[in-house]
């Protein structure tokens, strides 16, 4: 008997967890189809609480009817940057953890410390450097600001590194005495082997570019070429907050993020699972 209450107050302890973490998101999807004035009017245990009591879709019509602030064109560019982001940051990030893991080179290991030390710097410190870049060359409201800088990311770096050090060098040496070059190595060998840790870093990147705020709102100016995280803080101002507005997108942005996450989360856990694991 003991063992099935064991079992029962696991789970219960874990659907109460659960419901806890998820009941504010379940809130924000609710009330976007609440009018402005009934969010905030229903804050005791009841029907309106859980469920809008005058559903509306308006919010949804303001933010995508309105000409000055084209949210599906926000979403376009995000989706779009997100996209190229993260295929040229594995490519390039898979490419320099397997030089730093498998690779014999002078001063690798210094190299790889000073490489690994940018970690510890907080971004704020190097964006102003990093916008005066862009603007000397001439990338100021342009893609390409938005693009290349996000590219290489340290972090990533350093996560498949611990993935690459455990392919056994045996193999890699044995496709060098056929006559198998690096770059055919790296993609017929260490590419397929490295795929959970690959998903991984590119759900990781993709999360990190479609979340981003600061760096599009200092580099871009123009609003058509406005990414959604921006365009999300601009539904508030001295004037008031649309918080209607805000629930709506925020719902419409949250959506891309989970079904990435739900499809691909077997592959998360297993690469996250991988690369923390020697031996």
């Amino acid at each position: 008997m003991t063992k099935p209450i064991g079992f029962t107050l696991r789970w219960a302890t874990l659907l109460l967890v659960a419901a806890v973490s998820l009941f504010p998101i379940y809130w924000m999807v609710m009330s976007s189809f609440r009018t402005h004035e009934e969010i905030f009017r229903y804050t005791e245990l009841g029907r309106g609480l859980f469920l809008p009591v005058d559903w509306t879709l308006q919010n949804y019509r303001d933010i995508f009817l309105d000409p000055a602030k084209p949210f599906g064109r926000y979403l376009l560019n995000t989706l779009s940057v997100a996209v190229v982001v993260t295929a040229a940051g594995l490519l390039i990030n898979a490419m320099a953890a397997f030089s730093f893991a498998k690779l014999r080179f002078p001063f690798k290991k210094g190299l790889l410390a000073l490489f690994l030390s940018s970690l510890v710097i907080p971004y704020e410190v190097i964006m102003i450097p990093q916008y005066l870049l862009m603007r000397d060359l001439g990338w100021i409201n342009s893609y390409k600001a938005l693009i290349f800088p996000q590219i290489v990311w340290v972090f990533g770096i350093f996560m498949l590194i611990q993935f690459f050090a455990d392919i056994p060098r045996d193999i890699l040496d044995a496709a060098r005495m056929d006559g198998a070059r690096w770059p055919r190595i790296f993609g017929v060998i260490v590419l397929p082997a490295a795929v959970p840790a690959l998903i991984t870093l590119g759900i990781m990147t993709f999360l990190n570019q479609w979340d981003s705020f600061l760096w599009p709102l200092v580099v871009i100016n123009e609003e058509q070429r406005q990414v959604i995280q921006v365009a999300i803080s601009s539904y508030q101002s001295l004037r008031g907050i649309s918080w209607g507005k805000i629930m709506a997108a925020t719902t419409i942005s949250s959506v891309p993020i989970l079904a990435v996450f739900v499809l691909l989360q077997r592959y998360y856990v297993q690469g996250i699972t991988m690369s923390g694991v020697k031996g």
